[in-house]
């Protein structure tokens, strides 16, 4: 018997949100495959679309960790389990690449096992496999990936996690500048300490993207999309950033940010067709300054990760 599970890449922090808000998106994503041997142990069989960059070594590797951390609570870490992983979107891209393998991993030993927890008890085996990838266990990438939709983590000790409802026609544009900004890096060059006005403007922010959510306010989503503490310092990492913002933004998108440590950007527009024609101006304005790009247009994925069986 094996199992097949689809994760999705997920836009976190979200602007304002740092750390506490993400999303999930319908493309692109990673793969497991996952099947059950006679012998005792964890073991990584396959990995492709990584270039060779990833450890089989299952105490090392992101997916085969939160698998081994799932088998020990439930209390049989001697059981044989074979991972195939399948990278089918880019590193260092800030669209949790290393969420959505380490989702689909533990969604897919849950499956293989018949489902003895819930998605919302497997949030933190999934964290565990972010702690290998960035060495912290933020929840703002593989919550969203494991749950779908928008979510909102209020608190991490103890972790409470809240799933947002989402406005019909919210659609979201992301555009991948072939470029790699490496999540410790990215985190590396922020500030430890913030002015009070400006958190005070944050926090203003955050609260008016969750209530545009869910009074289904296109324009206060779209107001609040505005990040004053993280996106000043980490745009200087990404070439023809504001270029590519004030081209998305006169295409009609609400907002406009860099999609968890980037170098990605994300758009959140009202419908299809906007989020497709300000996917087209974001691909234009790299090009001005020279970047090869890769687009991505899908609404909300409100339902996360896919058993393919």
């Amino acid at each position: 018997m094996s199992v097949k599970v689809f994760a999705p890449a997920t836009v976190a922090n979200v602007a304002c949100g740092f750390d506490i808000l993400g999303f999930a998106v319908e493309k692109p994503g990673d793969e497991v495959v996952m099947k059950r041997k006679d012998t005792p142990g964890v073991e990584i069989v396959e990995i492709t679309g990584d270039e060779g960059r990833l450890p089989f070594d299952p105490a090392k590797n992101t997916v085969s960790i939160s698998v081994l951390k799932y088998l020990e609570h439930i209390g049989k870490p001697d059981l044989g389990i074979e991972i195939s992983l399948h990278k089918k979107m880019p590193f260092g891209s800030g669209l949790g690449s290393s969420a959505a393998s380490t989702v689909a991993g533990v969604v897919a030993v849950n499956e293989l096992l018949g489902n003895p927890l819930t998605r919302e008890e497997l949030l933190p085996f999934a964290m565990e496999g972010e702690r290998i990838a960035c060495g912290a266990a933020h929840a703002d990438n593989v919550a969203p990936a494991l749950y779908g939709g928008f979510v909102l983590i209020r608190s991490y000790e103890p972790l409470d996690v809240i799933r947002l409802n989402t406005p019909d026609d919210l659609y979201c544009a992301i555009i991948h500048p072939n470029i790699e900004v490496p999540t410790k890096d990215a985190r590396e060059i922020l500030r430890k300490e913030i002015p009070m006005k400006n958190a005070i403007v944050q926090w203003g922010n955050v609260a008016g993207l969750v209530a545009g959510l869910l009074q289904e306010d296109y324009e206060l989503i779209g107001r609040s999309i505005h990040d004053v503490i993280v996106e000043p310092i980490r745009s200087i990492l990404i070439p023809g950033y504001q270029q590519v913002k004030d081209a998305a933004l006169s295409a009609g998108a609400l907002g406009t940010s860099i999609s968890g440590s980037g170098p990605s950007i994300f758009s959140l527009c009202k419908g299809e067709d906007i989020a497709k024609q300000v996917g087209v101006a974001k691909q234009h304005a790299f090009a001005a300054v020279g970047v090869e790009t890769s687009l991505y247009v899908s609404k909300i994925n409100q339902q996360g990760p896919v058993v393919m069986r």
